[in-house]
């Protein structure tokens, strides 16, 4: 079982639980479904950074008050306003697979999550080789919504970024973002080196929750 697949069953919530040869073949069709529908798009921009009394901190035109992205922009003096999306496509997909069969429904949500993850990651890849040539190191992808973060955040970067035009993302009344399998996050650059990136299921303390990924 390769990588993508193991974090597909780790969406589905199995944990260490052994998975079924059924719900591997779904598995397996669903990806070939989502590559065939998706149309993978990021934009990012680079600000000058600067924060103050571990809690604000300024890029462009925006101010944000969070301890949480304070503490994980900690050294930073560049940020990286980062969006991306799957398309369209995986959304009418999801929606056609709804009216007929629940099961491959919530597989494939769990695998289209799998493929949004892995397309950040080698963005990001390239966005920590362009840094790196500036001679700055890049931390953690951060979020609105995680910790005190606030949601409402992801208007500011989808506007910062003009998401609408340039990768076709919007976001709702309700901040629920269009398509569905779309991310905008916050990326810090420091002048060090941090050796020891600790994110997602790494850096969370709730260490019994069923989709968590295996960090020993």
């Amino acid at each position: 079982m390769d990588h993508l697949m193991r974090e597909a069953v780790r969406y589905l919530g199995y944990g260490k639980h052994a998975v079924d040869d059924q719900t591997l073949r779904l598995i397996a069709d669903s990806f070939g479904s989502l590559r065939s529908v998706g149309s993978r798009k990021s934009v990012y921009r680079i600000f000058d950074l600067e924060q103050e009394d571990g809690e604000t901190v300024r890029f462009g035109s925006l101010t944000v008050k969070s301890k949480s992205l304070g503490k994980n922009l900690r050294g930073c003096d560049k940020i990286v306003l980062f969006g991306a999306t799957l398309g369209i496509g995986v959304d009418q997909l999801l929606s056609r697979t709804s009216k007929t069969d629940m099961a491959k429904t919530v597989v494939t949500q769990a695998c289209a999550a799998a493929l949004l993850e892995k397309y950040c990651d080698e963005c990001q890849e390239r966005i920590r080789q362009e840094m790196e040539l500036e001679g700055r190191y890049l931390r953690p992808r951060f979020s609105p919504g995680y910790g005190d973060f606030p949601i409402e955040c992801q208007r500011d970067l989808i506007r910062v970024l003009d998401c609408a035009r340039s990768i076709g993302l919007t976001l709702t009344e309700g901040c629920m973002m269009a398509p569905s399998k779309s991310v905008t996050a916050v990326i810090g650059a420091g002048r060090t080196v941090i050796r020891c990136h600790r994110q997602g299921c790494e850096s969370c303390e709730k260490i019994d929750c069923i989709y968590r990924r295996d960090t020993l």
